[in-house]
C-alpha cells in the first residue's frame, strides 16, 4: 500500500504562451508552461509533489514533527511548513546563518512564520554539514519527547522524486507529443522524477548552483528511482546560468524574467524558474531547441522568494518607468 498522501488537486494547468514563444523565435504553438506554481498548498511550487510522498512516509512512521533544511529563502522549507500546518504536525526548519542574517524577515520567511514553523539557526555551518546539524536537531527533539522525521534538502530523495514521475505522466496526458521539458535543477529530485517518466533525452535541466555536481546528483537519484544505471554523461544539463553562484542574481536571468513578464504577465523567481527560462532562451539560441518542436517550461513556483531577494527587488523597482513627470503639472484652480 502506498504511503502517498494528497496535498493538492491535480492536474495543474498547461498553458500555451504564444507571445513568449514568438519573442524567443519559436512558433506560437511551440511553447507551453506547466503551471506547478499554481499548486494549491502554501503558495504553490514543485516541492508539493515530493512532499506528498515524503510526508506520507513521515505519517506512516508515526512522526509528529517534520524537520528539513535549506537556505533561509527555501521554497521547500516553506511548503514543508505549510504541509505540517495542514496535517497538524510541528515543523522545525534548519537554516544556515543567524536571525540577523535573514533579509528583514521577508519573502518565504514571512510564510514560514505564518505556518507556525520553528527555525533552528545553524550559524556558520558549512552547507556540506547541514545534514549533520539536522540529525542533531532530531536527536534533541527525541530527547524532548517528540517523534521527528527528517526530510532531505529540497525533498530530493528517490522517494520524493516519485512525485515527478507522477508529474511527468500528468504532463504526457496533457501534451503527448512534447519533445523538450525544461526544468530548474536545484537539489535534483524534480529532474530525476521527470526522467523517470519521460526519459533522459526529453528533459533539459538548468543548473542553479545548489549542488556541487549536478549531473552526478541527478544520475544517482534517477538510478535509485528507476533501477536503471543512469550515466551522468547521458543527461541534458546546462550549467551556463549559474553566474556568480546560487542565490546571486545573474543578468541573463533578470532579462529572462522581464521577457516572460512583458510578453505573458508570467512571474518567475531569480533563483529557479528564472534560471530555467534563461536556459530555455539559450537552448533556442544555440539550436538545442528548435521551432516546430513542442517544448514545455516547468514553472516550479518560488514567487514568495522573489520578495526576499534584495538585489532583484531593488533592480526591478529602480527600472519602473514614470509617466508624465517630464510634463508641466496640470493647472489646478485655487
Amino acid at each position: 500500500m502506498s504511503d502517498k498522501i494528497a496535498l493538492s488537486t491535480w492536474p495543474t494547468p498547461l498553458e500555451r504562451v504564444p507571445r513568449l514563444a514568438a519573442a524567443l523565435g519559436l512558433g506560437e504553438d511551440d511553447l507551453w508552461i506547466k503551471r506547478d506554481d499554481l499548486i494549491g498548498l502554501g503558495g504553490g511550487g514543485n516541492k508539493v509533489r515530493k512532499l506528498e510522498w515524503t510526508v506520507g512516509a513521515a505519517l506512516a512512521a508515526g512522526a509528529d514533527t517534520l524537520v528539513t533544511t535549506g537556505a533561509a529563502q527555501s521554497n521547500h522549507a516553506r511548503l514543508t511548513a505549510a504541509a505540517g500546518a495542514r496535517l497538524g504536525l510541528d515543523v522545525v526548519l534548519v537554516f544556515p546563518g543567524t536571525p540577523d542574517s535573514a533579509v528583514n524577515g521577508s519573502g518565504n520567511l514571512v510564510l514560514d512564520g505564518l505556518f507556525g514553523a520553528r527555525v533552528f539557526w545553524a550559524g556558520d555551518s558549512d552547507p556540506s554539514t547541514m545534514a549533520d546539524v539536522t540529525d542533531e536537531v532530531c536527536r534533541r527533539l527525541r530527547h524532548d519527547g517528540a517523534r521527528p522525521f527528517a526530510i532531505p534538502f529540497g525533498g530530493s530523495s528517490p522517494l520524493g522524486a516519485r512525485g515527478y514521475v507522477d508529474g511527468g505522466a500528468e504532463l504526457l496526458s496533457q501534451l503527448p507529443d512534447v519533445e523538450h521539458v525544461v526544468v530548474a535543477l536545484g537539489s535534483g529530485g524534480t529532474m530525476a522524477g521527470l526522467i523517470g517518466a519521460l526519459g533522459e533525452r526529453r528533459v533539459l535541466g538548468v543548473h542553479c548552483g545548489a549542488v556541487a555536481e549536478p549531473a552526478v546528483t541527478v544520475a544517482d537519484l534517477t538510478t535509485a528511482l528507476t533501477g536503471r544505471d543512469i550515466a551522468p554523461g547521458s543527461l541534458r544539463i546546462r550549467t551556463d546560468q549559474v553566474g556568480a553562484g546560487y542565490g546571486v542574481l545573474h543578468e541573463p536571468v533578470l532579462a529572462a524574467m522581464r521577457t516572460a513578464a512583458l510578453t505573458e504577465g508570467l512571474v518567475l523567481d531569480p533563483v529557479y524558474s528564472g534560471r530555467a527560462m534563461a536556459g530555455l532562451i539559450a537552448a533556442v539560441r544555440d539550436g538545442d531547441i528548435r521551432p516546430a518542436q513542442r517544448s514545455v517550461l516547468l514553472h516550479t513556483g518560488g514567487l514568495p522568494g522573489l520578495f526576499g531577494h534584495t538585489e532583484t527587488v531593488h533592480r526591478t523597482v529602480d527600472s519602473l518607468r514614470s509617466y508624465g513627470s517630464e510634463r508641466t503639472p496640470p493647472h489646478t484652480s485655487a
